[in-house]
């Protein structure tokens, strides 16, 4: 590790990032699935008979908590979600590109 080039090294550190960013997104997962299952078994021991188990409420903390388990997901698979995977090189090398023509150079 000690005789990296400065670009291995950044290459490594995002590869570090997204492999920590990954790690997070399934640990999320697995707290979501075990709350849930906790919550909604919890409401089913606790329901009253004649009382309906499927409604909303019963489910609502999952359906919301899953809004923000798609977005997660989005942000650590999703192909560049907003605004790309390589976004700032191509603007980088678009703006030099223009640059390079212009009268100022």
């Amino acid at each position: 590790m000690e005789n990296l080039t400065e670009i291995e090294r950044q290459k490594f550190g995002r590869a570090k990032k997204r492999v920590k960013s990954i790690s997070g997104f399934y640990k999320h997962f697995l707290v979501y699935i075990l709350v849930n299952l906790f919550l909604i078994t919890l409401s089913y021991i606790n329901h009253d008979p004649g009382e309906k188990f499927f409604t909303f409420s019963t489910f609502s903390t999952a359906f919301f908590w899953g809004f923000g388990l798609v977005f997660h997901a989005l942000g650590v698979f999703g192909p560049g979600f907003f605004l790309g995977n390589d976004w700032e090189e191509k603007k980088i090398k678009e703006i030099m590109e223009k640059e390079k023509g212009s009268k100022w150079e």
